[in-house]
């Protein structure tokens, strides 16, 4: 895992930015898992990869740390040879990322005045972090219903800063220490906008009950349109999913796509009908939503985790209350307007936006530390000694 530090580039050792105008100086971890951002699966990683060039695009300066090649306009540190897709779940992969980036970050103490952490287990790096007067910015990309995750961030208390994705995420743990609420956000024009759409409705996921495949081709067959379904099926979970609740139920009219890498999936989202979204958990985003309707494709969903938040029932899609609604919606989806649902991503799921709402969520971390000033021999010592 050699690092790849010849592609860094450091800012002059100063004190934390006193002006909110001030250009800050993050890094952003990212798991080792999915290049940045992701050929095909990836929700973390396509996140990470439209935070990175949306706060270049602001004048913050960016460095990314991850694996594999990177595809973005920060300034790289390759943490790891290639990415480790295989390794998806494996724990000492996890421990092995939080201490490879922690030298990482050791490395640039003085250069940074923030550390925004993507993966699992690198907040765990947070106090050592606090010690070298940087704050770790966390964001919850699960969901606050699995209690795992609630006794994990919980436990840390004040050394995170969490940053939730939705209100109804940040709702069901009130007791994180919250520096902010930052919905997910795409550029829409990497996104193609058909206003003509093709005979068939789409299903977008993961293969597990909590996406509800099932459900979206219940209520596909009511109304006789043809449903695509394209997503991971890596897991077992997963794999018993696909084999016992889906294929059982598909019809000649009904395509099972797979996985859809980056421009198939632009392709089926532009093309399609609708979306159906028949979540079944606390979904704390659901980035497929946005995606499609950025290309002009409303969404048909159940009112779960931040859907509410994400759609305008009637206007960029229908919200229903249970899978019987489904058919009905479906029936007079085609009559929204393709135009609206670009319109509504680009007010209101914008890059910019999403730069500014972390922006904020880091002065707001930064806020706590002290305001100190080294040298940079001074600080090297600094943590020469604590290691």
């Amino acid at each position: 895992m050699p690092l790849d530090n010849a592609r860094l580039r450091r800012e002059p050792v100063r004190e934390h930015p006193r002006s909110p105008h001030d250009p800050l100086r993050i890094a952003l971890v990212a798991p080792p898992y999915f290049e940045i951002p992701p050929a095909a699966y990836g929700g973390i990683e396509t996140v990470v990869a439209d935070l990175t060039d949306a706060l270049v695009d602001s004048g913050h300066h960016v460095t990314l740390i991850g694996a594999g090649e990177n595809h973005t306009k920060a300034n790289y540190i390759r943490a790891w040879d290639r990415i480790i897709p295989e390794r998806l779940g494996d724990t000492y992969a996890e421990v092995s990322n939080a201490v490879v980036t922690r030298n990482v970050i050791r490395d640039m103490v003085g250069h940074l005045d923030v550390v925004h952490d993507h993966s699992l287990s690198g907040p765990l790096n947070a106090e050592i972090y606090a010690r070298w007067g940087l704050p770790t910015v966390v964001t919850m990309h699960g969901t606050a219903q699995d209690q795992n995750l609630r006794t994990y961030y919980g436990g840390m208390g004040s050394s995170v800063h969490m940053v939730a994705i939705s209100g109804r995420q940040r709702a069901l743990a009130p007791e994180f220490n919250w520096v902010g609420t930052v919905h997910n956000a795409i550029n829409v024009n990497r996104w193609p906008y058909h206003e003509k759409k093709q005979d068939y409705a789409l299903f977008l996921g993961r293969f597990s009950p909590d996406k509800g495949a099932a459900i979206a081709l219940d209520a596909a067959h009511e109304v006789g349109l043809p449903l695509v379904l394209a997503g991971k099926c890596q897991e077992e979970l997963e794999k018993d999913y696909l084999e016992h609740e889906v294929k059982p139920r598909l019809l000649p009219q009904d395509t099972l796509f797979g996985v859809a890498d980056s421009r198939e999936k632009r392709i089926l989202l532009a093309n399609a009908q609708c979306l159906l979204f028949p979540v079944q958990w606390e979904e704390p985003f659901g980035m497929v939503m946005i995606e499609a309707m950025a290309c002009g494709t409303p969404v048909v969903a159940l009112r779960a985790g931040s859907v509410p938040e994400v759609i305008v029932d009637g206007v960029t899609g229908f919200i229903c209350e249970a899978p019987s609604e489904l058919p009905a919606a479906l029936n007079t989806v085609g009559e929204l307007d393709p135009a609206a649902c670009r319109n509504h991503v680009a007010r209101n799921f914008s890059e910019a936006k999403l730069a500014d709402g972390y922006a904020t969520a880091y002065r707001v971390a930064i806020a706590t530390m002290p305001r100190v000033g080294f040298s940079a021999r001074h600080l090297n010592s600094r943590v020469t000694a604590r290691n």
